[in-house]
């Protein structure tokens, strides 16, 4: 008989399902051809929801360690739009919070360098730490010192005796990925000055499940966080969050600020009360809201499958684009590989000659699309569809469509 499963943030026992994703492959574990008859590792993807501080989680099936090793395949610079957004961020917070070269900045999961090469720009200390040691090295190549370790409090005490403290602490899409979520928090607390300030991005649980969202739903993310509960998780550290913005992101995101519990430079928090009383109202205090959420995802694979069976009965191709994670969790939840889509393309270069993990859907560069000329397009990272759609123009040359399939399948 399997042990119960405790929250990771307030340690109650886990009794009710947010959705049930069946089996899946870990999400950025692309495979080599040569290796694509061997046993594939496949884990449950049964995420649940505390019902007492409201945290979604999965349990830890994989370890960080397994995930985040030396061939790791995301490299955050891959993407204009996300390159755009850091570097509006850096402008913002060298002016907000008066950063110079007497300041220090830290960024955890800090890739390759794609933020805090702009604040170098800028001639602003920083270091990065990344446990990822082939994404380290792409960050120094620009410029970022880069320490290679994943980060808790340990992390942040030994850093904080060698003489760092940082004046702005970072961490876009990570808090997401640890499983020991309350260890991260409190080394955030360790490494901070006095009056420092620390910033969080992470897509924000009421629009994964306003917008249907479920592909974002993966091992690698261990929890998915809406500001009620993130706030529980700092204020057991003895942090405040005092300000957050909501963001287009990643399919709607947060980005906090928080700062020491009993820092009274940052006063007012008027946009956290706004956003948490609209958590309330969508009733994300309550079992309804989350129960309701499974029956949105089986319609969503229902409606997504019907829709690629009528191209394909018709003759035609569909090729995707993009070989992101979500995708991955798209793709072999509704059980979709070669006999719908002929391949996928990424601009990533260290994604290209694999295959997807689980659907064994091969992996080209972009090119690809022009010689090959499919009907359909499915852009599986769909929170740049935008971006996607204007590099791909040129598929209309032949009366080719793209197919969006989040929140609900649709062909423009």
């Amino acid at each position: 008989m399997s042990s119960p499963i405790r929250c990771r943030s307030c340690g109650m026992l886990l009794q009710h399902t947010f959705v049930d994703l069946g089996m899946s492959p870990v999400s950025n574990a692309n495979i080599s051809s040569e290796s694509s008859e061997a046993m594939e590792p496949f884990f449950p993807l049964h995420a649940r929801v505390c019902n007492l501080c409201w945290l979604v989680q999965l349990p830890e099936i994989e370890k960080p360690q397994q995930i985040f090793k030396e061939d790791y395949a995301y490299f955050s610079s891959y993407s204009d739009s996300w390159l755009a957004h850091c570097r509006s961020y850096a402008d913002q917070m060298v002016e907000r919070c008066g950063l110079s070269s007497q300041s220090f900045v830290v960024e955890v999961a800090s890739n390759d360098g794609y933020l805090l090469q702009y604040l170098v720009q800028k001639g602003v200390p920083v270091l990065g730490i990344e446990p990822s040691a082939n994404v380290a090295e792409a960050a120094r190549k620009k410029g970022v010192e880069t320490l290679v370790k994943f980060f808790g409090e340990q992390t942040a005490r030994d850093l904080k005796q060698d003489g760092y403290r940082a004046d702005l602490i970072i961490g876009n899409n990570v808090l997401a990925h640890v499983p020991d979520i309350l260890d991260f928090v409190r080394g955030l607390k360790v490494l901070l000055k006095a009056d420092g300030v620390i910033t969080l991005e992470f897509p924000h649980l009421l629009q994964m499940m306003n917008n249907n969202q479920f592909d974002t739903i993966y091992h690698e993310h261990f929890s998915y966080l809406s500001l009620l509960s993130v706030r529980k998780i700092f204020q057991s550290a003895g942090l405040r969050i005092f300000d957050v913005e909501e963001l287009t992101t990643h399919g709607g995101s947060l980005r906090i600020f928080g700062c020491h519990q009993e820092n009274g430079r940052f006063d007012g928090e008027p946009r956290v009360v706004a956003v948490l009383q609209k958590e309330l109202k969508a009733g994300l205090a309550s079992l309804e809201a989350y129960s309701r959420f499974s029956h949105q995802v089986c319609s969503t694979k229902r409606a997504l499958l019907d829709l690629l069976i009528r191209i394909k009965a018709g003759g035609k191709k569909i090729a995707g684009y993009g070989a992101p994670a979500k995708g991955n969790t798209l793709l072999n939840y509704c059980g979709i590989r070669t006999d719908f889509i002929d391949y996928t393309v990424d601009k990533n270069p260290h994604k290209q000659g694999k295959l997807l993990p689980g659907t064994h859907i091969p992996v080209y560069a972009p090119e690809r699309i022009m010689e090959t000329r499919p009907d359909y397009v499915l852009i599986l990272p769909w929170n740049i569809k935008g971006e996607v759609m204007e590099q791909m123009k040129g598929i209309r040359q032949w009366g080719g469509k793209f197919i969006v399939p989040i929140p609900n399948p649709e062909v423009l």
